[in-house]
């Protein structure tokens, strides 16, 4: 017997206070986190880890299964763990042209859905995801190498916050204008010109997402739920080597829209094999009208270039740089700067690549440290923070690619290496490839030293760039985000003349700025609902996480209007605009 519209869940009505407090958090940018990023089971309960882990070990080398899911045969993406082991799961196989008819078969009935239903939807979809966490956390951990307690809060509840801050700003922009509106123009002579409008928010198409093999949630969530709450089927094509995080959650991202009375192919697995170009086929089909990426500035920039029929939100790559001044906290400096190069070992579009430090040297509170001995310093921060076996492995985590090592292997030369990389031993598992930290001592008076740091360096590579002073440094950084982009920047300084100085080179560079970190906040983590996250003010990205711009070109508001008869002219006693 099937269940008729009013059996169906309430999703708006279950999450609409939620839905209400993430728009006031987003406009209050305070600190707000509707899911927990602590995996205690005092939180989460004493059965979600083990539970967790066996239903990612049940997966492995077995066929992933998507109810209903378009397409015939499966596709096996090869994904290994950067652990040592391969996962060996196969994905339903659909082609293209057979996603695109999914998808437009699917899209009317969830175009004619409201902006409440299709946030609700959203929100229960991100409700199921936090509580399949730790299943996603193992899956995140074993196909982008991220330290365990990493995956869990990144790919968990930090991606998950992220995705209900693109729910709540596409929520809100679809309901900055009523549905109907009585339109009266007074006239001289005779009856008021009257009119009865409506205004309709309509997805733009099909949303194509592409996703990166080191942040798949967290990267991945904003465009996913952007996409859907303004309207529009979502095709998820995840890099080969992390299909499953993604793979997870369109299959409860389904579940959801089925129990709520929709296709649940508004949603698909675009699962690609080896030597397939699965993105750059749907990229530049008529029907696919945005398209979300994270990766290589190279594919980005065919994107943008090859999409003509698409909105292309991309966000690429960078030369993220720090300008070094003065600091009163020289060695809460430096361990922050050590933790940022190791995090997830450099494999973060946000790592620090170059520190501009002039040549005579950094002020501190110890006295001036020239560029050279603050290289040295760093070097030791280094040693120190990853000395411990453990925490070295819960700190950098594992190699994603074969490529990384490549970058690290012609890094080895270049300059004066000041603290050169070495391989470490992962303490739980033999098969991962653990690289410290390769750091070296640039100077700008070398005719070879800007070839080298303008070319991007993703891994944990970093130079120490001697200039001829703080201004010399300001000057670099903004001609070199300038042309070259960046997603974030910080500057360390005591005065408020250079300060301000730096704020103003970033916003002429049109990047984030981070002032003056030494605590527990880094300059490549950003808090959701709080923080932005890229900015298409430069070369690096051609979108910001989250804003309204980010929204608004996923759909268009259309309007109708007739004439509304002299004698109904007169909105009866009570009557309102209404709202979607």
């Amino acid at each position: 017997m099937s269940e008729t519209p009013s059996q169906r869940p309430d999703f708006f009505a279950r999450h609409q206070n939620l839905l209400e407090r993430a728009v006031v958090a987003a406009s209050e940018r305070d600190h707000w986190s509707a899911y927990a990023e602590s995996p205690s089971p005092k939180v989460y309960g004493a059965e979600a880890a083990p539970a967790g882990e066996a239903a990612f070990r049940a997966r492995l080398d077995a066929a992933f299964e998507i109810p209903g899911h378009p397409g015939n045969g499966t596709v096996s993406p090869q994904e290994r763990s950067p652990y040592g082991f391969d996962l060996g799961i196969d994905y339903p196989r659909v082609t293209p042209e057979e996603a695109v008819a999914a998808a437009k078969a699917a899209a009317p009935a969830w175009r004619a859905a409201t902006a409440d239903q299709r946030a609700g939807v959203a929100a229960e979809i991100l409700a199921r995801l936090n509580a399949a966490s730790f299943e996603i956390a193992h899956a995140v951990h074993h196909t982008t190498g991220q330290p365990f307690v990493m995956a869990f809060q990144a790919g968990g509840p930090h991606a998950q916050d992220r995705g209900l801050e693109a729910v709540a700003y596409a929520w809100a922009e679809q309901k900055k204008l009523p549905t109907t509106a009585r339109w009266t123009k007074p006239q001289r002579k005779g009856d008021d010109l009257v009119m009865e409008k409506t205004f309709t928010p309509v997805g733009r198409g099909i949303n194509l997402l592409v996703a990166c093999n080191t942040f798949p949630t967290w990267n991945g969530y904003p465009g996913l739920f952007a996409g859907l709450v303004t309207g529009n089927p979502v095709v998820v094509k995840p890099h080969p080597g992390a299909v499953l995080p993604l793979a997870l959650t369109v299959r409860i991202a389904r579940e959801v829209l089925a129990e709520a009375g929709f296709d649940p192919d508004v949603v698909l697995l675009a699962a690609e094999g080896t030597g397939e170009r699965t993105a750059a086929e749907l990229a530049v089909h008529s029907a696919v009208r945005v398209v979300d990426f994270t990766g290589s500035k190279e594919f980005g920039n065919w994107l943008e270039d090859n999409a003509r029929q698409a909105v292309v939100y991309t966000e690429k790559a960078g030369l993220n740089t720090f300008v070094l001044d003065s600091t009163d906290d020289y060695k809460g400096l430096l361990r922050n700067l050590a933790f940022s190069l190791s995090l997830y070992s450099g494999q973060m579009c946000t790592t620090p690549q170059n520190l501009l430090v002039p040549r005579d040297g950094l002020r501190t509170e110890q006295g001036p440290r020239t560029a050279a001995e603050f290289a040295e310093d760093l070097g030791l921060a280094l040693d120190k923070l990853l000395g411990d076996p453990q925490r070295a492995a819960g700190t950098l985590g594992a190699i994603v690619s074969a490529s990384v090592n490549e970058r690290l292997d012609a890094a080895a030369g270049l300059g004066k290496p000041v603290h050169p990389t070495q391989a470490l031993e992962h303490p739980d598992y033999e098969g991962a490839t653990l690289r410290t930290p390769h750091v070296a001592l640039l100077d700008t008076a070398d005719a070879d030293s800007r070839e080298i740091f303008t070319r991007e360096w993703f891994g944990p590579i970093s130079f120490v760039i001697a200039t001829d002073s703080t201004e010399h440094s300001l000057r670099l950084f903004t001609e070199t985000v300038g042309e070259h982009g960046a997603l974030t920047s910080t500057v360390h300084a005591t005065g408020e003349d250079t300060l301000a100085a730096a704020r103003l080179a970033a916003l002429e560079a049109g990047v984030h700025l981070s002032e003056n970190l030494t605590g527990a906040v880094f300059s490549n983590q950003t808090a959701a609902f709080s923080d932005f996250h890229g900015s298409a003010a430069n070369a690096a990205a051609s979108a910001t996480l989250t804003d309204s711009a980010f929204i608004t070109g996923r759909f268009d508001t259309l309007q109708s209007r007739r004439h509304v008869p002299a004698d109904a002219a007169e909105p009866a006693a009570g009557e309102e605009n209404s709202r979607a």
